[in-house]
């Protein structure tokens, strides 16, 4: 079967990984209304297209943190992902530098640091839970939306079948006392701090003023609050709560190379659901089929770089009606 879009690929995952794995890797709190969201929310925000511009010579490429990458997708940290195949982030990181972006490995990673960083030359950030070795990493992702590990019955019923690996099996993992360690980190040089888990302009504030290198909006991937909005809802919030003096990233519900137009983007779930399937040649196949959509996507909306794309190309559910200019 010919892979055409990356949402083949999660159908295809869920013939072929055992029940309880998939669902791991698929769900979301309580109702699943997040989880859902995450996705529906970009089918709401529209395409403002401009027309007569010369798209003969398209440029995706970007920095972030100062490191060259050639399309603004990255990878999300996603736990596990031995489970969905015997080569898990080892693949992805791989497959990762292959298309010249930046992975960043999970805490909750079914590989060491040691083993990623083997696989030779690439950008690769860190989701922080604690580790002291940097082992080569260029910058930590900090994940604060989590200051509670959740009770057994807001879990998989079936999660206790599976086989994660080293796990720390502590109740309280130390996450309501990470903005204390920034402030320590950061005027030490110890290493870039990017916090990931924002939903509001309040803790946007907050982080900024730690020192923080960059934000990630992000739910979690819709598994621990329900009901909370969608982190594309949330985004416009966040950014101008940081007054430009930081990059903000996005995850969750990314799909298509339009989602990327929208907003910039990490993808977690897309390339688990591939390495599950395929996997290294999953993950490369992933990031190039999107990498192409966006290509695509700016090109009909006339914009031939990065720098090109503004709010004028996409209108919000929340946005005034727009009055006609006159001629």
């Amino acid at each position: 079967m010919e892979i055409t879009n990356v949402m083949e690929y999660e159908t295809l995952a869920k013939e072929k990984l055992p029940k309880m794995i998939y669902d791991y890797y698929a769900s979301g709190a309580e109702d699943q209304w997040t989880l859902n969201e995450n996705r529906y929310a970009f089918s709401r925000t529209l395409f403002r297209p401009r027309i007569l511009v010369d798209v003969s010579k398209i440029d995706m490429t970007t920095t972030v943190l100062g490191f060259n990458i050639s399309m603004p997708i990255m990878v999300a940290p996603t736990a596990m992902q031995k489970m969905a195949h015997p080569d898990g982030e080892y693949a992805t990181a791989r497959a990762s530098a292959a298309a010249g972006t930046i992975m960043t490995l999970s805490s909750w990673s079914t590989s060491s640091v040691e083993e990623v960083a083997s696989t030779g030359p690439g950008v690769r950030f860190f989701q922080l839970y604690v580790y002291k070795d940097r082992n080569g990493f260029k910058a930590i992702v900090l994940t604060v939306d989590t200051p509670f590990v959740l009770p057994p019955n807001f879990s998989l019923k079936n999660f206790d079948e599976l086989n994660p690996g080293k796990l720390d099996k502590t109740d309280d993992p130390g996450l309501a006392s990470y903005f204390a360690g920034y402030a320590v980190a950061q005027d030490n040089n110890l290493i870039t701090y990017i916090s990931e888990g924002f939903l509001t302009a309040e803790d946007a504030r907050i982080a900024v003023q730690y020192g923080v290198a960059g934000i990630i909006v992000s739910n979690h991937g819709a598994r621990q609050l329900d009901y909370v909005p969608a982190t594309v809802m949330a985004l416009e919030e966040v950014v101008k709560a940081t007054q430009n003096k930081v990059p903000v990233f996005l995850d969750g519900g990314i799909r298509r190379g339009t989602d990327i137009l929208k907003h910039w983007l990490l993808i977690g779930r897309p390339v688990v659901f591939a390495l599950a399937v395929d996997g290294e040649a999953g993950v490369r196949k992933t990031l190039q089929m999107l990498h192409d959509e966006l290509e695509l996507t700016m090109a009909l909306s006339g914009c031939c770089s990065l720098a090109e794309i503004t709010r004028n190309h996409i209108v919000a559910p929340w946005d005034p009606p727009r009055v006609t200019p006159r001629l």
